[in-house]
């Protein structure tokens, strides 16, 4: 049983648990989801490893800080000042619930990021990125690595969801001034 929880609240669970009067191929299937899901994650940190032993490698703290578009229905959008990684200037931005008219009205939210180059560059330039929890936030987010060449027509990521545990997560990251995260990003060489 995966069921994780404060001790005093054992014995109430032991009563209304489901596994032990499950069948042996439930549990087998049980069993087989729970292998599946770590295989996923033990794909996904040798994945940020082998990132680890690129030749170019850069990270920062990035501050997202709260504006308002001006638009006859206003949206709510976040940015972060300019900042510089491996050379290159850059911004992120992002939008709640993929700016919907009235994301307000939903208890359901998420958030999406975009990554801008901002420099011109000679040639086209591969990256892995990812985003994480700051050092002072406890906001849960799950590891992605994205994947982008950009180059001076193409100098912008589509928006991604940033891979928040859940909707309360999210609501926790809004409620604070500002989101502070953590960008890293790594260069591909040819």
């Amino acid at each position: 049983c995966p069921w994780q929880g404060p001790y005093h609240e054992l014995t109430v669970h032991e009563a209304e648990c489901t596994h032990p009067t499950k069948t042996g191929n439930e549990l087998m299937e049980i069993l087989d989801e729970m292998d599946q899901t770590r295989k996923k994650e033990m794909q996904l940190y040798n994945s940020i490893f082998s990132l680890l032993s690129f030749e170019k490698i850069g990270y920062t703290e990035v501050q997202f800080r709260p504006y308002r578009t001006d638009d006859f229905i206003t949206r709510l959008y976040y940015e972060t000042p300019r900042l510089t990684v491996l050379n290159q200037t850059w911004v992120l931005k992002a939008r709640v619930n993929d700016s919907e008219r009235n994301p307000n009205l939903s208890c359901k939210r998420t958030l999406s990021f975009q990554l801008i180059l901002k420099s011109k560059i000679n040639s086209p330039m591969e990256c892995s990125f990812l985003l994480l929890e700051g050092p002072y936030d406890d906001v849960k987010i799950r590891p992605v690595i994205y994947h982008f060449v950009f180059s001076n027509e193409s100098n912008e990521t589509d928006y991604m969801a940033l891979p928040i545990v859940d909707s309360v997560e999210c609501n926790k990251l809004l409620a604070a001034k500002n989101i502070n995260l953590r960008l890293f990003i790594f260069q591909i060489q040819k």
